[in-house]
């Protein structure tokens, strides 16, 4: 089985950016007059979108958003985190994954990005890092309906590439998905995709339960033993993420 196709995650994965998100998110919360507790950052902010880490925090603190209000956090968020990477000199990219993304776009690999963050935020920072060209696919986290853990960005993703390249016949067999969070390796198990955690969020020891392969870093990926990759059952991933985080 030949690796076609390899979808990555954004936040945590590609940029070392929720540092910034923390500290946006707690500023749409007290926007709110609601207090933000960093110890629900991981919990529901990680792996997940901005409208569901928002929608739930704000149901924690007993309130619930109209949709007129919630588009007005995001929008203010968004513009806030555009401010700030704009501003940048030097991105918080992190250490190995140009160099890997060059490795899979020499080989031939098709590359997407499928993540909870927004499209501009994505745009922005691919297109300041030089590499914007190299994705074929991006999937954005306000672009479609549900978060991870669910499949749906991800089986998106897998549509969108079969479309573009119907001459490689791409089977999830040839795809592998690189995620740094509990939520995104869920979500790529359920889409039936072979899944690398990268210990840029979680230590490694805890990722190795999860996640059909683990390593520290996108460089420490060896192409020639992942060519066969199998997708794990959906019920048993699930099983030990739940077990692991709970």
């Amino acid at each position: 089985m030949t690796l076609k196709a390899v979808l990555f995650d954004f936040n945590g994965v590609i940029i070392n950016d929720e540092p910034i998100h923390e500290r946006l998110l707690e500023e749409a919360l007290l926007s709110e007059n609601l207090r933000f507790n960093p110890e629900e950052f991981q919990q529901y902010s990680l792996g997940r979108s901005d409208r569901s880490a928002i929608v739930d925090l704000c149901s924690l603190r007993g309130r619930v958003l109209t949709e007129s209000v919630i588009q007005a956090i995001m929008k203010r968020k968004l513009q806030a985190y555009q401010t700030q990477i704009q501003s940048m000199d030097e991105l918080p990219i992190y250490e190995g994954v140009l160099e890997f993304i060059e490795i899979l776009r020499s080989a031939g690999c098709k590359l997407a990005v499928v993540s909870g963050a927004m499209r501009a935020e994505i745009e922005l920072v691919l297109t300041k890092m030089g590499v914007r060209d190299c994705f074929s696919a991006i999937v954005a986290g306000d672009e479609i309906r549900s978060s991870k853990p669910d499949p749906e960005g991800y089986l998106l993703g897998f549509k969108q590439l079969q479309e573009q390249f119907p001459e490689l016949e791409l089977a999830v067999e040839n795809c592998l998905i690189i995620e740094d969070s509990f939520p995104g390796i869920q979500a790529a198990k359920a889409a039936g995709i072979g899944v690398v955690g990268v210990a840029n969020t979680y230590p490694f020891h805890i990722l190795h339960r999860v996640a059909t392969w683990t390593v520290d870093s996108v460089l420490d990926l060896d192409l020639e033993r992942l060519l066969p990759i199998v997708a794990v059952d959906v019920e048993e991933t699930s099983a030990s993420i739940d077990s692991t985080v709970g």
